[in-house]
């Protein structure tokens, strides 16, 4: 649905997207994550036709983007980071006036759907322009479905949302996914997009440095999970014993809980339970802590400085 070919902008002397290759497919929610300054702002001018590459090429729909880009940027969806302002319409209007734009044949039914979705219904002829940031987050996000797009572009789409606003439009994107439509999501939320994105690519300093599922990229930089373990009492041949597992990295104790440090692989939880039983212990919890995408990006993108600065 969205793919890039070594999709390169300079400025003067400054590289602000380096070869990017990117591919989103239908039925996708991609995140798009990186820095202040990673070139993301730039990547999404340039797929929307707002900036000209300096190399390379963007198929929307299997179609060089230079080919009839107002017919294919119909069936693109912007949420951009700070909502536009709104005139002196209502919300109703101004949704109205887009499906205008957008050529949209009785439109009503599905604004009528999506103010609903998007709690905003009883709000629908109040000015836009008086609507708090959160409604105007998500006034902007109807604005994008009106014309029932295939691709959705979202720019930071929950900020400025309380939880309850995130999970209206968290279910919104879910879904346009669900009914087939693609999704890039740029947000500097991390828990947000590990919630929601099937992939994930991170962008720093203009490069994309990984590209893949958030499980592939914890296993990518060596992920480990952590099983936190509270017993009655810890049994003396326990340690040896767990240390045997061959995904055990390491074991911490403090009284009668054991923190145990897995390398990614296989669920070793059923043999920790069987060492417990084992060596005689009585287990009262035990919990598994993944590493968090917070956490897998922040040591990609140290990695990669790491590594610029070794090259420079």
């Amino acid at each position: 649905m969205l793919r890039t070919e070594n999709l390169s902008k300079s400025y003067d002397s400054k590289v602000a997207v380096h070869d990017l290759n990117l591919n989103i497919a239908a039925g996708e929610i991609y995140g798009f994550l990186g820095p202040n300054g990673a070139g993301k702002t730039t990547t999404i001018r340039l797929l929307l036709g707002l900036l000209k590459p300096t190399n390379g090429r963007i198929f929307l729909f299997d179609a060089p983007i230079t080919d009839d880009i107002i017919a294919l940027k119909r069936r693109i969806g912007v949420v951009a980071e700070e909502p536009p302002p709104a005139g002196r319409m209502t919300a109703w209007e101004l949704v109205q006036f887009f499906a205008d734009l957008n050529h949209v044949v009785h439109p009503e039914a599905r604004m009528e759907a999506l103010f609903h979705a998007l709690e905003l219904w009883e709000a629908r002829h109040v000015l836009a322009g008086a609507y708090s940031r959160g409604m105007r987050q998500k006034l902007s996000l109807i604005r994008a479905l009106i014309h029932a797009p295939d691709l959705l572009i979202l720019d930071e789409p929950v900020s400025g949302l309380d939880p309850f606003g995130i999970r209206q439009v968290r279910a919104v994107i879910e879904e346009h996914r669900a009914q087939g439509g693609a999704v890039l999501i740029s947000s500097h939320i991390l828990s947000e997009v590990e919630r929601s994105a099937n992939r994930i690519g991170i962008l720093h300093q203009g490069h994309l440095l990984v590209e893949d599922s958030i499980n592939g990229i914890r296993a990518r930089i060596g992920n480990t999970n952590v099983v936190h373990i509270e017993l009655l009492a810890v049994p003396d041949a326990l340690p040896a014993q767990l240390q045997a597992i061959p995904e055990v990295q390491k074991i911490e104790t403090r009284d009668a809980q054991l923190t145990v440090h897995l390398a990614s692989g296989r669920d070793a939880r059923p043999d920790i339970f069987q060492a417990v039983v084992a060596t005689g212990g009585v287990l009262v919890t035990m919990q598994m802590e993944e590493m968090s995408l917070e956490d897998a990006f922040v040591t990609i993108t140290h990695q990669n400085v790491a590594q610029l600065a070794g090259a420079g």
